[in-house]
């Protein structure tokens, strides 16, 4: 089976939460707007019963009583409990629900002068859903006139709400096109800096890419290195459907009874799941500590030479450097035992073990968020290469294992796409060329807020921010997903118009100026695959419940708005979204069709799109054995002249030409250490505690904050923050005290727990609480809320690819000894 090159960006598809909801539902008094031009399609309703849907976190069935979900469940076969799946009734009654149009008080009286420094203090005015989109489609025109495309940023970045015909980012850019172009980014937040240097080293992005079969490794591999990952928590979530696949998979792993390595500060759910062996460096120092590795594995030479001479570039450079040739700093087991912590003697060892045994490393993304990210990743391929491994079952490494049921291997299936941005009234996308032309670094938002006219290094090429007056965000959540928030606040009062889709009354939609009500997934029917490498089932998703309040679709206001600009016609192509819903049914059943043509032994029975929306239950399709079996990389091994990687020399680039010719100062042409701007091993710390803020245990990022999932997880009433046994102890912190984290850049309170579960001289404060400031009106106020990028650094990781570095960071923590505030997260802001 050849490489399908799947990736989550890649691919019309997104997260399914299935359900069944009148499209028009309450037209005369919400959209009259909309009504016109296009064919009404509406469904009953399940009033008491129960009723299969699907979300990030899973296909779920939903009990419904009296026109309400009272529970949710799974409704597929599991032997792991995912806790998401009782979380549908929060997300649809939550108090923090926004019901109406909203516009902010000062915006509302002069749009001219809308005393942007009150974002987050200011009231709210309710109005019209008819006014508040006359006013955006005014506000819309204004800047167009008097800055251009250049002027407006279309954010919607991550991990928006669920479904492919619902997708809030495609439906914004497709709008955002069509009426002018706009400034746009490039990258994510999630793989920022791997993304890109796995395109160098090895032709592809690696990250969002399938992995080798999960049946493989628990056939074949002999020790299984967990490296930076915590798949129990982080496969509770997927970017399409979630069908729990790769928590089956963890619970084969862990029957198994293979030598299991978790390398990881935290001794997290995974390690303690599985009942690793625990080995804690330093944050940061991975690319240190594999350096020692392969420094013991060259002087001994128990390394595979035949490999890195048949399968790589430029090896002997990076011997060079790792034997300290170039730099003389020999990378020897003690070198790096003094930078990360780990025994000389436990370096040996790995080396000896990693060569002797069929091994498989299986990073997570974790790392390579850190100042200099591009290099953990980078070495981890230059450590599998000495191993000699890759293309090998179950050998090798692996960048996307801990995510979205990586290694499920995938089936023979029709596959369901989804809106595409579309083109210009021309036919010709010329919009999309100058959305390109705008665009920057994702993690750099800030930056370009506070910074037009400057020019940076990206990857090659020169980036210049342009004067962004306005800014329109459909899906996701900023002010609590960027770096540095004090710093990123200032960017964000910049604009003169913030313009924000949401359900819930998030920290994002608090700072905004006009907020448009929109349908959570549960209240709106969709469709999506589950499995993002697996495409193993297709899910319809119908409403569950009638629309809270006066909350529209986001396809409703773009649709009404392209309307008020002139083209309604070329937004919607005169489909509502039932209609849209059965054409991507239909393609994936045209697809499928002539498909198993050459296949009919995997043949199943795709019903019409009536029958199958009817049924109301997963479309299962079957996987073929060459997929279970299948060898990520094995074709280039067996032949890397026919089968060529994608870099300039068709190998494993362990020394980059194209990077060389960069010349920057923060990456070499060669996978290196670099100490990072703020860590345990400096000279002179501005403070005591390394910061990890990893995904969060019981949240999708920032998603599922406001449910009763967060009973499992505060403490105190705050975002919990881990701290060692003996920390606390010289601290004078006990478990379930308040606690002040603070640094240069910020201060929250936290609920204290206290473990010997994590390395001495680190704390974890997990992303994703919403941030609470405790005066709103104050810069760098107390979060109330514990908001781990309040403290977090926003500088790239590198002028190669500009990514976050969100676990590069140290913080004070004390005993917090005043009365606390009450956290207001989840409260509605008040209304003028």
């Amino acid at each position: 089976m050849k490489n399908s090159n799947i990736t989550r960006r890649n691919i019309l598809k997104a997260v399914a939460v299935f359900a069944a909801i009148p499209f028009v539902d309450m037209v005369s008094r919400r959209s009259a707007l909309f009504a016109a031009g296009i064919e009404k399609f509406s469904t009953e309703l399940v009033k008491d019963g129960e009723v299969v849907s699907g979300a990030h976190w899973g296909i779920l069935k939903h009990t419904i009583k009296n026109g309400k979900v009272v529970s949710s469940q799974n409704a597929m076969k599991s032997s792991v409990k995912n806790p998401f799946h009782s979380a549908t009734a929060d997300l649809i009654y939550t108090q923090s629900r926004i019901k109406y149009p909203m516009v902010r008080k000062s915006y509302l009286e002069n749009p001219k002068n809308p005393k942007p420094e009150l974002r987050g203090a200011d009231e709210w005015v309710k109005v019209s859903y008819q006014d508040a989109i006359k006013l955006i489609a005014q506000e819309l025109k204004a800047t167009y006139k008097q800055k251009g495309a250049e002027g407006i940023f279309a954010g919607s970045y991550g991990w928006k709400s669920s479904g492919n015909m619902h997708n809030s980012r495609i439906l914004l850019h497709r709008f955002m096109g069509m009426a002018g172009g706009y400034v746009g980014t490039t990258g994510d937040y999630s793989t920022g800096a791997s993304q890109v240097i796995m395109a160098h080293v090895m032709g592809n992005l690696e990250v969002y890419d399938q992995q080798t079969s999960w049946d493989v490794v628990l056939e074949s591999s002999e020790v299984v290195v967990i490296w930076g990952a915590d798949p129990l928590v982080t496969l509770r979530i997927a970017w399409s459907v979630n069908d729990g696949q790769g928590l089956e998979y963890l619970e084969k792993l862990k029957k198994s009874k293979k030598k299991i390595i978790c390398i990881d500060p935290i001794r997290n759910d995974t390690c303690q799941y599985l009942n690793g062996e625990w080995v804690a460096p330093i944050p940061n120092t991975d690319t240190a500590l594999m350096l020692g590795i392969m420094h013991t594995m060259l002087v001994s030479g128990q390394y595979d030479k035949e490999f890195v001479a048949n399968y790589t570039y430029g090896f002997n450079d990076f011997s060079a450097y790792v034997l300290g040739k170039k730099d003389k700093i020999v990378k020897d087991a003690k070198w790096a035992s003094e930078i990360c912590g780990i025994s000389e003697k436990t370096i040996r060892e790995f080396a000896e073990l990693f060569y002797k045994k069929r091994t498989m490393l299986l990073s997570g993304w974790g790392m390579q968020r850190a100042h200099h990210g591009e290099q953990p990743h980078w070495m981890m391929v230059a450590l599998a290469c000495m191993i000699g491994q890759i293309g090998l079952p179950g050998g090798g490494f692996g960048l996307s294992y801990h995510y979205s049921n990586g290694g499920a291997p995938t089936a023979t299936a029709g596959v369901i796409g989804g809106m595409s941005i579309g083109s210009s009234a021309s036919g010709a996308a010329e919009w999309l060329v100058q959305g390109a032309k705008y665009s920057f670094p994702v993690a750099r938002i800030a930056e370009a807020l506070l910074n037009p006219g400057k020019t940076i290094d990206d990857n090659g090429k020169k980036v210049t921010y342009t004067d962004i007056d306005l800014i329109y965000w459909a899906g996701g959540n900023p002010v609590t997903q960027h770096q540095n928030i004090n710093e990123f606040l200032k960017a964000w009062k910049k604009p003169r118009t913030i313009i924000v889709h949401e359900p819930y009354w998030t920290p994002t939609a608090k700072f905004a100026d006009i907020v448009m009500p929109i349908t959570t997934s549960y209240e709106r029917n969709d469709i999506s695959m589950s499995g993002d490498y697996s495409n193993l089932n297709i899910v319809p998703m119908k409403a569950l419940v009638a629309k809270e309040g006066e909350s529209v679709d986001d396809y409703q206001v773009f649709s009404d708005l392209a309307r008020e600009l002139g083209f309604f016609e070329q937004y919607t192509e005169g489909k509502n979204e039932m209609q849209w819903i059965e054409q991507f049914y239909n393609q994936a059943y045209k697809q499928y069709t002539a498909m198993i043509e050459r296949a009919k032994e995997l043949a199943i029975e795709m019903p019409p799109f009536k029958e199958f929306w009817k049924k109301n239950q997963p479309l299962t399709f079957l996987v073929p054995a060459e997929n279970q079996s299948w060898v990520r990389h094995a074709d280039f091994r067996e032949d890397p002249i026919l089968s060529p990687l994608g870099t300039p020399s068709g190998l494993i680039e362990l020394y980059s030409n194209v990077i060389e010719k960069m010349k920057y100062d923060d990456c070499r042409a060669y996978p290196s250490w670099f100490e990072p701007v703020e860590w345990l091993g400096m000279k002179n710390k501005p403070a005591e505690f390394a910061l990890l803020t990893n995904h969060p245990q019981y949240r999708l990022h920032s998603q599922l904050a406001n449910t009763s999932l967060r009973e499992k997880n505060a403490i105190s009433g705050r975002e919990p923050i881990w701290i060692n046994t003996k920390d606390a102890k010289k601290k004078g912190i006990k478990q379930g005290d308040i606690v002040r984290v603070f640094n240069a850049r910020g201060q929250v309170l936290a609920g204290a727990y206290v473990t010997d579960n994590i390395k001495e001289g680190v704390v974890k404060l997990s992303e994703g609480a919403w941030y609470d400031p405790q005066n709103p009106k104050e810069p760098n106020s107390l979060c109330k809320n514990g908001c781990a990028n309040v403290l977090t650094i926003d500088i790239p990781t590198s002028k190669l690819a500009n990514g976050n570095i969100s676990h590069t960071g140290l913080v004070n923590i004390e005993k917090y000894t005043q009365k606390p505030a009450e956290v207001t997260a989840f409260t509605p802001p008040k209304v003028g």
